[in-house]
């Protein structure tokens, strides 16, 4: 059981990173398109309906299933000290990967209750938007910079 690379049934590129979860199932990330799912989240199998209370409605609408039963949602990714990537639109047919950048508090922010125990927060200024390319929006946060 070691981590994979391998072919995404979702959008059929080559970076989809699988994980075991044990010796028959596995977690899926696509850094092509930006979906994962794993093996235990196939329909007939899986409390979707509970899964889906706390997910926005367009996550809903523009999950996908695979040949194998499995649905797929896309991704949130945030990095307190370098941003967050989310799939914004108001629709699917406007649907795109956009990305934020998280800034330093100042001192006065500080001492704002709202940022109580926090060193950064999100710069609603350095908003992108990247159309379908999760790559590229996780670059723009700093995702694959080196430590």
């Amino acid at each position: 059981m070691t981590d994979q690379m391998a072919i995404c049934p979702k959008c059929g590129c080559d970076g989809c990173y699988v994980t075991p979860i044990n010796e028959t199932k596995n977690n899926y990330f696509c850094w092509g398109c930006g979906f994962q799912t794993n093996d235990l989240m196939k329909e007939g199998e899986f409390n979707f309906e509970e899964y889906e209370e706390t997910l926005p409605e367009l996550y809903k609408d523009i999950k996908y299933t695979d040949n194998e039963k499995r649905v797929w949602y896309p991704i949130s990714i945030n990095i307190a000290d370098k941003g967050t990537v989310f799939l914004s639109g108001k629709s699917v047919e406007e649907v795109q990967w956009s990305a934020i950048k998280a800034v330093l508090l100042t001192e006065e922010e500080k001492k704002q209750p709202k940022y109580k125990n926090l060193t950064y927060k999100s710069d609603a200024k350095s908003m992108k938007h990247f159309g379908d390319d999760f790559i590229e929006a996780c670059d723009y946060i700093g995702v694959f910079d080196k430590l």
